[in-house]
């Protein structure tokens, strides 16, 4: 019932000088403020007598035993609302005291989240892991409590008292009598037992089998050729492959990796077959069709027809001449696309200077860098941001922990500390806390960190995810920011994506960090149509990951997971399947998205239209901007996704238009050839 989502109120801002980086030549790039934090070490005030205010500014957490003490304070807390909530009489105050509860369980959990997989100190993530424990297993236990749900029930069963609720609050409400649904809370005893000992059982068997699908294999140093033996590591006669190394040149070397890192696993193929068989199992006692009606339930989707989706994409990809679905060997060799030549242009600065620009055009908002406190921060390296409108001032707090260090997840995220809400007993606005994860290269005493092409487009991708939740103002924590359908929460971030590759934007704070010339258009076109040689065969990919998906999670057909890989990939992607692998044992994303692994191309598709339709024209347009904001971004999961959808775009798109929007991506632009040919 309650999601895992945390509080500060603003520091005075640092106001940076411009900053420059100079050359032996004695050229300079003038940044603003925040373009020069981001260009330059962060610089700390050195105060002995400042207290440390503990991470995020939580006072407990200067130490990791302040976790035990969050954990138990939190606790507390939940049961007196919990009492209250029971014994209160239905009304819009239930829903009010059920959004507490999940706020403040999440201002723990979810910074805890975090703090395990992100911080440092082994200690500091060894508490937050037991936080996380202890947390969840008490969330366990409000889902199947009969007493708090039949409390909703009442509220939910009383047609006049409902008829008296807002739209917001109504649909909060249903949203958490969903959640007890699915925990099996209507199900007499015996079942209910039943349901909840499924739920542990399925938490064990999704962490054997996420861990799993990232373990090596190993094979006998012998069965390898020498020569490649430096290409993996070993493990004394044993050589361990952890990947695939498709990017290898060497062809030899990408069959070894692919034939033995996906060579099956009994003992993990037992565990996919349980999961699913679990899952379904679960789904039909609480009463749904199969685990996919249950997952897709309150999704753009609606429900399985996503298939029908996946399929008509397929076809209209077989349809389109200029988008080959088979894969090139070398994809966009044809335009010279040379990471090295694009990073001079893209200083982390720069980057962040035009997220600034462009967040400043479309919504009024600035990013002002932020002096954190003692103790504020998990590492020297982490720079805080605070969002601020011109007019409705603060809005929330940035975190962005983006260069790699040790033992830090190699991974691009977006993570909620705090969820915002609207406190009723103040009338202030709870405001939300977000981390920016990414393991970007350092700088170095001759260039600040520059980006690849790719690292620039991940940049927006994830800030795209932050401002949805700095945008959206709902009035409970429960629906905030990204709380909202897998299917839309991607749509923001995607969009992105695109603002990224258009020269507009791009040409706004693309320059070279030593001369300060701007990124010539024809490199950013080329960049554009480079990404389009393998777009078909990355989609048809993709959509042989999501109907596999779909399947594995649909009505069971007493055939194995290999043997039902072999039935999608022979009917949706045009490679054919290599004996003696199990592909799936390594698809991670069926835990935590089982049954939504079709989000990523759904999404798109809605990004692409509203790209289209709403800013092609002007990708700078105020107007737009804040229709984006006032019809997207600012009701996180209080609004049926696809009403949102429908308001931006001022009609309901149909099925075929969605695809058609993905197809039409992949079109190429022939006024590249024409600059190519020119210059």
């Amino acid at each position: 019932m309650f999601k895992m989502l945390a509080c500060k109120r603003l520091n005075c801002f640092i106001k940076h000088r411009a900053q420059v980086w100079t050359l032996a030549q004695r050229k300079v790039t003038t940044w603003s403020p925040v373009g020069a934090a981001f260009n330059s070490k962060p610089q700390r005030r050195l105060d002995v007598f400042q207290d440390n205010v503990g991470l995020f500014g939580v006072p407990e957490l200067s130490s990791p035993a302040g976790f035990e003490v969050a954990t138990k304070r939190a606790l507390k807390d939940t049961q007196l609302l919990v009492d209250k909530t029971c014994h209160s009489p239905p009304g819009a105050a239930t829903v009010e005291y059920f959004d507490q509860l999940s706020d403040g369980l999440c201002k723990v959990a979810d910074l805890a989240d975090f703090v395990k997989v992100a911080h440092p100190d082994p200690l500091f993530r060894e508490a937050a892991e037991k936080t996380c424990i202890e947390i969840g297993t008490v969330v366990e236990k409000l889902n199947t409590n009969v007493e708090l749900s039949t409390s909703l029930k009442d509220l939910l069963n009383s047609p006049d008292i409902l008829n008296q609720l807002d739209h917001d609050t109504r649909r909060v409400a249903e949203l958490f009598m969903f959640d007890f649904e699915i925990s099996g809370i209507h199900l007499e005893e015996k079942l209910r037992k039943e349901a909840v000992a499924l739920h542990v059982k399925l938490l064990d068997l999704n962490n054997e089998f996420l861990m799993g699908s990232h373990l090596p294999n190993r094979i006998a140093k012998s069965a390898i050729p020498e020569h490649l033996h430096l290409h993996f590591a070993k493990e004394g006669s044993f050589i361990q492959i952890g990947g695939l190394h498709a990017d290898s040149p060497d062809d030899l070397l990408r069959e070894i990796a692919y034939r033995i890192f996906l060579y099956p696993n009994g003992q993990m193929l037992d565990c996919l077959e349980e999961l699913l068989k679990c899952r379904n199992k679960l789904a039909k006692l609480v009463g749904y069709e199969s685990y996919a009606h249950r997952a897709l339930k309150g999704t753009m989707a609606k429900s399985p027809t996503v298939m029908d989706f996946l399929e008509l994409l397929t076809d209209k990809l077989k349809d389109n001449p200029t988008a080959p679905l088979t894969v090139l060997p070398i994809c966009g060799c044809r335009f010279n696309i040379e990471p090295s030549l694009y990073s001079p242009y893209f200083s982390l600065g720069a980057c962040m200077e035009g997220l600034n620009n462009l967040f400043s055009q479309l919504f009024g908002v600035s990013l002002m860098s932020d002096q954190p406190s003692a103790g504020e921060v998990w590492s020297e390296d982490v720079r805080k941001l605070a969002v601020v409108h011109e007019t409705e001032g603060l809005l929330g707090y940035i975190y962005c922990d983006f260069f790699h260090r040790t033992d830090k997840p190699h991974q691009d995220c977006h993570f909620t500390i705090r969820g915002g809400r609207r406190c009723q007993a103040t009338g202030d606005y709870q405001l939300p806390v977000v981390v920016l994860m990414l393991s970007l290269p350092h700088p170095t005493k001759s260039a600040p960190t520059l980006l690849t092409p790719g690292m620039m487009e991940n940049l927006f991708h994830e800030m795209g995810h932050a401002m949805h939740s700095m945008l959206g103002r709902t009035r409970y924590q429960h629906v905030t920011g990204t709380r909202c359908a897998t299917d839309f929460a991607e749509v923001p971030s995607i969009l992105m994506e695109y603002f990224a590759n258009d020269y507009r934007v791009v040409s706004q704070f693309a320059r070279h960090y030593q001369t300060g010339q701007s990124l010539p258009q024809s490199m950013v076109a080329r960049l554009c149509e480079s990404k389009k040689v393998c777009g078909a065969a990355d989609i048809q990919l993709q959509v042989f990951y999501a109907a596999l998906d779909q399947v594995y999670h649909g009505e069971p057909q007493n055939r194995s997971t290999t043997e039902l890989l072999k039935d999608k990939q022979h009917q949706f992607y045009g490679l054919p399947y290599t004996p003696s692998t199990a592909w799936q044992l390594r698809f991670s994303h069926l835990i935590g998205y089982g049954a939504k692994y079709y989000s990523y191309l759904m999404s798109r598709a809605v990004a692409s239209m509203v790209w289209k339709q709403c800013f092609l024209k002007d990708p700078l347009n105020r107007d737009m901007g804040e229709r984006y904001r006032r019809e997207m971004l600012a009701h996180g999961g209080a609004k049926e996704p696809m009403l949102m959808v429908e308001g931006m775009l001022q009609r309901r798109p149909t099925m075929e238009e969605l695809v058609d929007a993905l197809v039409s991506d992949l079109n190429p632009n022939f006024e590249t050839f024409i600059m190519d040919s020119e210059s």
